[in-house]
Parts: structure tokens; C-alpha cells; sequence
């Protein structure tokens, strides 16, 4: 009957809690990818609130497929330095930190990057396609060039001291394009059967086991299901949990929802039957039933907001930890409140500027979470009403500059 408060050992490293900090982009980056101080000064304000762990947001393992600007990239050992400061914060103050290793495949803005690349040449639905042009198909060298950079990037944050990495394998980025036949239409060895579909996941993990100690968690973000017509069936995915889980995975992360179906973000919620809700969290009844597949350790995210709800999941046995993103963007000492028995105090509605197509896209759902955490890392006060108009338009204006840059930059290395 685990409760909240309760420690919990994954091979050598204790959670003090079974709370955990969901992966939320940061975008506090340079153009380079490069670590800051306000990435130091927002995790030192999450792990002085009693944080059990904390998962960063995307990193990316190609400074060439970024998915927005601020993004952190690891290639090498050039900011290790720096990330060896951002591991000793979790250290200090007992929490456990993750750093999320992400490719995004096809999900890059039109302009970022000098190209896009995917397992197929898949364009997005009418409705995105204005802002996310059509992928490039990923040769077979490249494909086995970016699993070796997944490995590279978790051998670098071990060196750095972090006690473990997320492989981000949900939200429709790289590893869940290749789990999609929606879009991955390859008839190679990496498309097709679910088994061949999966490669590209069990090679990464396969590759980062082998590039790290025994004691280094590897854990994994997966979607239960893509809420997309033609996406992974419910058949394929749990055939994905049940192989990660044999391949010898520590953790995963049930989640679920793309770019193009948000439901990650809490968006469909409005269609879930009403003993759903009463359950707060989004993707529980999945993790009730892959809890009989799996034997590694299973964390759910989305939805919970009361300190009962968090408690009857994890004495049900369907997870062993709670993951809290959003509100911890506008309560950063909200693991210290929860431990206390104290409810999340600010219910996350779905962030809306008032313009239909912004909205549609759920992008507020990650540039107004940014917008709090620069505030947090400067040692401000997070403000819950803040206007999502005025901070799409200031990221309107930053993701315009970091294009530009980006396209003269190109031209001068041509």
C-alpha cells in the first residue's frame, strides 16, 4: 500500500519520494544548445521543494534536430562542466535527476533546422502542415548514426554525474514515428511488422545499456496510444511495453497523444467518462492493465491533482510513481505541499490565446509553462495569470530571430 512519502530503490539510487517532476521543455538554451545558469537556478528551486526526482525537459542528441528554440543539445563533452553543476543541485538535495534524451524527427517548426528528417517522408495533417513541412526519409547509416548519438549522450551524463536518462519515446517524436505505421511506412528492416517497428527503440536501448555502468537507471517515455486513426494499435503498444520491459528497462513512463492529438496535455479530457475523471489521472486504467505485463517499475503523468488521488494509485499497485508536470511551473515548492497533505492549488486549464489556430496546435501548453520556469530560474515568483497572448507573441518573436540566425548561419557554412 505505497503512499507518496514512501522511499523507493531502482538498482543503487533511493527515490526519498515517489514523486517525480514530468519532462517539461525548459528552452533557457543559447542557440548552441548550451547549459545555463538558469537551468541551475530552476532545478535548485525544484529540488529545495522536496522533489523525489525530476525528469529535464527534451534534450536533444543532434544539435541538428532541435524541436524549438532553447533546446539543450549533447553531442560531446563540451558543456560537461556545466552539467556536472546541474547534476550536483539533484545531489545536494537528495533528488533524483533524469535528463530526457530526445530526437524529434519530424516534429521541428518549418525554418529551424536546415532539414527534417523522419522514418518516412509523412507530411502533418492539413492543420499543421502550414507550420511543420514534410520529413525526409532517414537513411539506414543515419539511422544507426542516431542511436549511437542516444548512447554517446547517456555515456556523457553519467559522466556528469546524473543517475540516470529518459528515452523520450512518446508525443510523436523519433521513436514514436517508428512505432507508428501512420508514420513509419519503411519496408526495410525498421518498418512494417510491429517487431521490425520497434527496432529503433530496443537498438537505442540496447546501445545506451552497453555505454553506461549497471548501476545507471534507464528508464523510457511511452505512449499508450496515439489517439490517432490509423496510429499503433492497443495490440502493438503493449507488445512494445512487454519488449522493453524484457529487454531489462528500469522505468517507464506511461503516457500518450502526438503533436497532432494532444492528449498529453490534457485536451481530450473533456471525453473521458466521468469515473475517469474522478480518478484524476489521464492514462491509469492503461497502466492498470499493463501492470499485469510488465515487471519493471511504471510511473504515470497527467491528471493528478489531489494528494488522495496520487495516494489510491499507488496503493492499487497500476504505478509506482506520481508524475506532476505543469503545476510545478507555477508551484515550484509544490512536492513539500503535496508531502504535507496539501492539494495542488491551481488547477491547469488548457492555456488559450483566443486565436482558433494557435490553440488547436496546444503549443501555449509548452512556450507558457517556458515562460514561468525563466522566471523561476531568476529567483522570481511564477504568476498563474500570466497572458498567453503576450507570451505567444514574445515567442513569436524569439522563434523568428533564432530562424533567421539559423538560415544565415546556413548560407555562411555552405
Amino acid at each position: 500500500m505505497s503512499q507518496i512519502a514512501d522511499q523507493l530503490q531502482i538498482r543503487k539510487t533511493t527515490f526519498k519520494n515517489r514523486i517525480i517532476k514530468g519532462a517539461m521543455s525548459e528552452a533557457l538554451a543559447n542557440t548552441a544548445g548550451q547549459p545555463n545558469q538558469l537551468h541551475l537556478g530552476l532545478y535548485e528551486a525544484w529540488a529545495k521543494g522536496g522533489l523525489g526526482c525530476a525528469i529535464t525537459g527534451n534534450v536533444m542528441v543532434d544539435i541538428r534536430a532541435k524541436n524549438e528554440p532553447g533546446v539543450v543539445a549533447i553531442e560531446s563533452e563540451r558543456d560537461l562542466a556545466k552539467l556536472q553543476q546541474w547534476a550536483q543541485i539533484g545531489k545536494q538535495y537528495g533528488m533524483v535527476q533524469l535528463v530526457q534524451l530526445s530526437h524529434p524527427g519530424r516534429q521541428c517548426p518549418k525554418g529551424l533546422n536546415k532539414e527534417t528528417v523522419a522514418p518516412s517522408a509523412v507530411p502533418f495533417s492539413p492543420a499543421l502542415a502550414a507550420t511543420f513541412g514534410t520529413p525526409r526519409e532517414l537513411r539506414e547509416d543515419e539511422i544507426l548514426d542516431i542511436i549511437q548519438r542516444f548512447a554517446r549522450a547517456a555515456q556523457i551524463c553519467e559522466q556528469a554525474g546524473f543517475e540516470g536518462v529518459q528515452l523520450h519515446g512518446a508525443h510523436g517524436y523519433l521513436i514514436s514515428q517508428f512505432l507508428s505505421p501512420l508514420t513509419n511506412k519503411r519496408q526495410d528492416r525498421w518498418g512494417g511488422s510491429i517487431d521490425n517497428r520497434m527496432r529503433f527503440l530496443l537498438e537505442i536501448y540496447q546501445a545506451v545499456r552497453a555505454a553506461t555502468s549497471e548501476d545507471f537507471i534507464i528508464s523510457v517515455k511511452l505512449n499508450s496510444a496515439d489517439f490517432q486513426r490509423g496510429g499503433i494499435s492497443e495490440e502493438d503498444v503493449i507488445q512494445v511495453f512487454k519488449a522493453i520491459d524484457a529487454a531489462g528497462i528500469d522505468l517507464i513512463e506511461v503516457s500518450g497523444g502526438t503533436y497532432e492529438a494532444p492528449a498529453m496535455a490534457g485536451v481530450k479530457a473533456e471525453k473521458r467518462k466521468a469515473s475517469t475523471l474522478a480518478r484524476e489521472a489521464y492514462f491509469l486504467e492503461f497502466a492498470e492493465r499493463i501492470r499485469q505485463e510488465v515487471r519493471c517499475h511504471l510511473m504515470v503523468t497527467g491528471g493528478f491533482r489531489t494528494v488522495q488521488g496520487m495516494n489510491t494509485a499507488l496503493a492499487s499497485g497500476a504505478c509506482d510513481f506520481i508524475g506532476i508536470a505543469r503545476p510545478f511551473a507555477v508551484e515550484p515548492d509544490l512536492a513539500h505541499r503535496l508531502l504535507a497533505g496539501q492539494d495542488v492549488r491551481y488547477g491547469v486549464d488548457k492555456i488559450k490565446t483566443g486565436i482558433p489556430l494557435v490553440d488547436k496546435m496546444a503549443i501555449m501548453e509548452i512556450i507558457w509553462y517556458a515562460a514561468q520556469f525563466k522566471d523561476i530560474a531568476q529567483g522570481k515568483q511564477p504568476n498563474p495569470k500570466l497572458s498567453p497572448l503576450k507570451v505567444f507573441f514574445k515567442y513569436l518573436k524569439g522563434n523568428l530571430t533564432a530562424v533567421i540566425k539559423g538560415q544565415i548561419n546556413s548560407r555562411k557554412s555552405a
